[in-house]
């Protein structure tokens, strides 16, 4: 089953589901091409829940959950939440988190070492924030370039923070997918909660279930 929406009505319910905290694929078009292009086929969160980085490491990346996602923002809303004061298109740039954007460790925290220490927040986006406050390769667009999401304004007015993960659309060893078909059996295979193919939203729990999904999960240990 699946819901025809227009641009605007489409983004305000992306905007709720990521307010709610559902982990989103997003498939619009043709793929792009080049250096860390995500945008036209790509998984999506609220970066202000750090459990989002570990629900898509473990649940649908099935990687570490140490790792984390990249982010897709405006270019004006880089400069507030990052010291990046240009363009970062295709993800090749390092910023760090702004300075008022950030956390102190707290005292009880300061003795935590590797993993435990990851888990502790450094920001008001720790989806998105190493322990060492650096956020690699933000993707941050201007509103005149073609931006990761149709009406970005609205959608993350919604959802209530300007900043989204942006992370590829695939399982780990698997390419990024390429196809509405790919998109679907990606979507149906893991803990994803919806996912859009152009203008439609699918939602998990009202598809019917996909054979084979259990043993294909059972191929994917983590590293």
């Amino acid at each position: 089953m699946a819901h025809k929406l227009t641009d605007s009505d489409l983004a305000c319910k992306v905007g709720t589901l990521l307010s709610e905290e559902k982990v989103i694929g997003w498939f619009n078009g043709r793929m792009e091409f080049g250096p860390r292009a995500l945008g036209l086929a790509a998984s999506s969160a609220t970066p202000a829940a750090g459990a989002c980085s570990r629900v898509m490491n473990l649940k649908i990346k099935f990687r570490e959950s140490f790792r984390r996602s990249l982010l897709a923002c405006f270019t004006t809303t880089s400069m507030s939440y990052f010291n990046l004061s240009c363009e970062s298109p295709y993800m090749m740039l390092v910023a760090e988190v702004a300075e008022d954007k950030r956390l102190p460790l707290p005292p009880e925290a300061q003795s935590l070492w590797g993993i435990d220490k990851l888990n502790v927040p450094r920001s008001s986006i720790p989806a998105v924030t190493h322990v060492d406050l650096l956020r690699s390769y933000p993707n941050c667009r201007s509103r005149a370039a073609r931006s990761v999401l149709p009406d970005d304004e609205k959608l993350f007015r919604v959802n209530g923070c300007p900043v989204i993960v942006n992370t590829s659309f695939n399982v780990r060893g698997e390419p990024i997918v390429c196809t509405p078909e790919d998109a679907y059996r990606c979507f149906m295979y893991t803990h994803m909660d919806a996912l859009v193919l152009g203008n439609h939203l699918l939602l998990k729990e009202e598809q019917p279930p996909m054979p084979g999904a259990k043993e294909y999960l059972a191929q994917f240990a983590l590293d």
